[in-house]
């Protein structure tokens, strides 16, 4: 992140008490840099695939405090740190999972910034474009989209927010009917920064077969080794529209 977005990030993170207190508390910084696509899409519920320690779920609840927000997030100290921070917030829940294209568990790729663990080995690219490298290996909970909303009945419009580094593509296959998610906002690379990682086109085709559409792109970050790497992406149903 440049110092211009930092000192951006910074002042918005001032701007609301919720988020003050977040960040002192419990060490939290809200995910300020996704508010616009928040506002654009107005979701009655959230589901948080990677949700670290909160920080995309904060933002969304400073927008909307009566909405929903179902988590997952696999990784132990993380998901502590999220519980923490919403204890006693009644529509808010955490699965302590990763999900992808099967149930069961699989190894965990932990690395020196807990946000970019993956279910991916982090690769050659990760390293020279943000000097992230591995640090060891856990095993985890896996489990399929499908399997956790059978007996959820979601509020809509639903925004499907993924975040889990490389792994986009089996968390959007292992939901075969996506027609109860209204809009999907995924960060999705153009270099290979895991192994095997699906990339941006390798995705947005699977959903624009799938009937979801692009509606916009977000935190475009530039590194000096590839140039433009990655971005947010946000893709709606068609047809879809924001909440009144």
């Amino acid at each position: 992140m440049s110092l211009r977005k930092k000192f951006a990030k910074g002042f918005r993170l001032l701007s609301r008490r919720s988020f003050v207190g977040a960040a002192a508390r419990y060490g939290v910084a809200a995910a300020v840099e996704h508010i616009e696509a928040i506002r654009l899409t107005a979701p009655a519920t959230l589901l948080d695939v990677g949700a670290n320690k909160g920080q995309f779920a904060l933002a969304y609840l400073a927008l909307n405090p009566a909405g929903s927000v179902i988590a997952f997030e696999p990784l132990d100290e993380s998901a502590d740190s999220f519980e923490r921070l919403f204890a006693g917030h009644r529509n808010v829940s955490l699965n302590r999972c990763a999900l992808s294209d099967f149930d069961g568990t699989a190894d965990f790729h932990v690395t020196d910034r807990a946000d970019s663990s993956s279910l991916l080995t982090p690769g050659a690219a990760q390293q020279k474009a943000f000097a992230v490298v591995e640090e060891t290996v856990t095993a985890v909970a896996v489990r399929r989209l499908d399997a956790v909303l059978a007996s959820i009945q979601l509020n809509r419009p639903v925004l499907m927010k993924v975040d889990v580094q490389g792994a986009e593509l089996s968390v959007i296959e292992g939901c075969a009917d996506l027609s109860s998610i209204d809009f999907i906002y995924v960060e999705l690379s153009f270099v290979e920064l895991y192994d095997r990682q699906p990339l941006f086109h390798d995705v947005a085709a699977r959903l624009f077969e799938r009937g979801f559409e692009l509606a916009g792109v977000f935190n475009q970050v530039s590194t000096k080794t590839f140039g433009p790497t990655q971005a947010d992406f946000l893709f709606r149903q068609a047809g879809a529209t924001r909440a009144a």
